[in-house]
């Protein structure tokens, strides 16, 4: 299984801090580093820094690590933009760059800045034409593309990308989500949940890769969410204390909730036991999602945890 340190920068940091915990997470031998795209959060007015224009950035001061937008919004592009952009970051990181694209939820961010959002509907409308624009501008389709909010002439787009330069789809639906993943994405991304559901969500993913006459051995599934573990039992009843009294609930309340949810939680053999399982359903990637602030997180740790979790 691979490993990535998926961070929310809207929660706080410069680029410099966001640049010393990507390179912490190169040292550590992390596969991924991946970064969300908001331009706010309400609740802590931070300081946010621009996804796209970091990513940049760190395509130029990282040398190994893979990089990756987890995931920019439609709304905030339109799909020309991200084409160059993301072929441009892909060139200057050597073919390190990963392009996830999503619909866009958070609507305080958009009210914020006078952004449109558009219903659900017209969003997901808008996130498959960008899918089927962006497979034109890099060369996977043959011809241009026509649809109805989005058009690009039959004309050869450059740069290309040096390789892959993979699309990465992810989100909560059932349907539609894994439905666009199977036909456009290289990866498909989901969040921690039961194996039922799990499994719903990628057989649905795999049909529509088949209809599309793709390979779904192809596509990668990769999974994102916190982990709330240590090295020992009293270590971890000290995380979920802290969790609990963050969230204001009792500890046997949130402790029932991530084993529902099935969020890798306990001490690190136990949270590497639960990726064992999630690999053999499927999973191929694990993205440790952190909830802090970029200067608040804590670097060092950051090898004993992906050893322990690696099992």
């Amino acid at each position: 299984m691979q490993f990535g340190l998926m961070t929310e920068p809207q929660l706080g940091g410069t680029y410099d801090d966001l640049l010393a915990v990507a390179g912490a997470a190169e040292s550590a031998g992390f596969d991924v580093f991946a970064r969300s795209d908001h331009y706010l959060n309400m609740n802590c007015h931070e300081a946010t820094s621009e996804a796209i224009a970091t990513l940049a950035g760190l395509a130029r001061d990282t040398t190994l690590i893979r990089l990756g937008v987890m995931v920019t919004p439609v709304t905030f592009r339109h799909p020309a933009v991200i084409a160059k952009t993301a072929t441009t970051i892909d060139q200057m990181s050597g073919g390190r760059f990963e392009l996830g694209v999503g619909a866009g939820w958070m609507d305080s961010e958009h009210e914020a800045f006078g952004i449109e959002m558009p219903g659900l509907r017209q969003r997901l409308g808008m996130l498959f034409e960008t899918l089927a624009y962006l497979h034109a501008a890099f060369g996977r389709s043959p011809g241009g593309y026509q649809g109805r909010y989005y058009r690009l002439a039959d004309i050869e787009v450059l740069p290309r990308p040096t390789g892959e330069l993979p699309i990465v789809i992810g989100g909560t639906g059932s349907d539609k989500t894994p439905t666009m993943a199977g036909r456009f994405a290289d990866h498909y991304n989901v969040f921690a949940c039961d194996a039922e559901t799990l499994q719903a969500r990628i057989r649905t993913m795999r049909t529509a890769a088949r209809e599309a006459e793709r390979d779904p051995d192809t596509i990668m599934v990769s999974l994102m969410s916190p982990v709330y573990a240590a090295t020992d039992r009293a270590g971890y009843r000290e995380v979920l204390a802290a969790e609990a009294a963050s969230r204001n609930v009792e500890e046997a309340e949130l402790e029932a909730e991530l084993q529902r949810e099935r969020v890798p939680h306990g001490t690190l053999d136990q949270a590497a036991s639960l990726l064992a399982e999630y690999a053999a359903e499927g999973v191929g990637r694990f993205y440790v999602q952190l909830f802090s602030a970029i200067d608040e997180i804590d670097v060092k740790g950051l090898p004993g945890l992906l050893e322990g979790l690696r099992g």
